[in-house]
């Protein structure tokens, strides 16, 4: 059975939410328990309570034994702002975690990594148990708790670390702390809600401070908003010229995003069970 905690890091998630998944895990995953800190639910103003009480939250579910995983409960902008300070505070009981989210959870994820705290693992959130393309992708993360592989990303091999973010969290963690040490690892990166211009723009910014990497796989771009005047490149064409010109090994597509497609990847060269 795996013990399972989930917080808010960022911003909240309904208890409408919260009933979709416990039932879901209830119904397909009985292996499993799901508990929902109180956190969760608040609300103060952008986020799901105030930096403190969200990072209290955190730690509560990290350095607790009864759990075996911390579960993001949601992204939205705020994971950067306690970040450093949850690493801080991990005691060794979090040392042996695993760690689920991705999105604005990148931010936990990439300083987790960097410190070698648990293992960082890129998957869906709880907040998508309320429609059936969300839980699709909700029951590769529990699948993979489970150690049922199907649900990885497909290139995931356990030969060569892997590493997968949202595209401008990744270029927002690029040169602070929380940046991890990325060479000679498979990136993959998604993105949403951006424009074409905007994803050529944060391709730009990476390209120049990203180490040797094993190469890179661009996942779904989803929600690209219109803009006034057609950008001319595609997103696959955009991170093909970025990687030509920066010397990294485009690999070609990646099964990650903001989509029901979403899939499991675990940080680094961990193995690919969730056992």
């Amino acid at each position: 059975m795996t013990n399972i905690a989930i917080c808010a890091p960022a911003t909240p998630i309904t208890r409408e939410q919260a009933a979709a998944l416990e039932q879901l895990v209830a119904a397909e995953f009985p292996m499993h328990t799901v508990t929902f800190h109180d956190q969760c639910f608040e609300l103060d103003g952008h986020f799901a309570g105030p930096d403190l009480r969200r990072l209290e939250a955190l730690l509560d579910c990290a350095n607790d034994p009864a759990y075996d995983a911390v579960w993001f409960a949601k992204g939205g902008y705020g994971s950067n702002r306690i970040a450093e300070a949850a690493i801080a505070q991990m005691n060794e009981t979090a040392r042996s975690k695993t760690y689920v989210g991705f999105s604005d959870a990148g931010y936990m994820l990439a300083a987790l990594y960097r410190h070698g705290i648990g293992q960082a693992v890129h998957g869906s959130m709880p907040v998508s148990a309320g429609n059936e393309g969300g839980r699709e992708a909700i029951r590769r993360v529990l699948k993979w708790f489970a150690g049922d592989n199907s649900g990885l990303e497909p290139s995931v091999d356990g030969k060569t670390p892997a590493v997968a973010f949202n595209l401008i969290t990744l270029a927002m963690v690029a040169g602070t702390p929380v940046m991890p040490d990325l060479e000679g690892h498979v990136l993959m990166v998604e993105e949403v809600s951006e424009h074409l211009y905007s994803i050529d723009r944060l391709f730009f910014s990476l390209s120049g401070s990203l180490p040797r990497l094993a190469g890179l796989r661009l996942g779904s771009v989803t929600n690209v908003p219109e803009n006034y005047r057609d950008f001319q490149y595609t997103p696959e064409e955009i991170a093909k010229f970025w990687c030509a010109r920066a010397g990294i090994p485009y690999l070609g597509r990646a099964q990650i995003g903001h989509t029901s497609g979403n899939c499991v990847v675990p940080f680094g060269l961990a193995s690919p069970s969730g056992d």
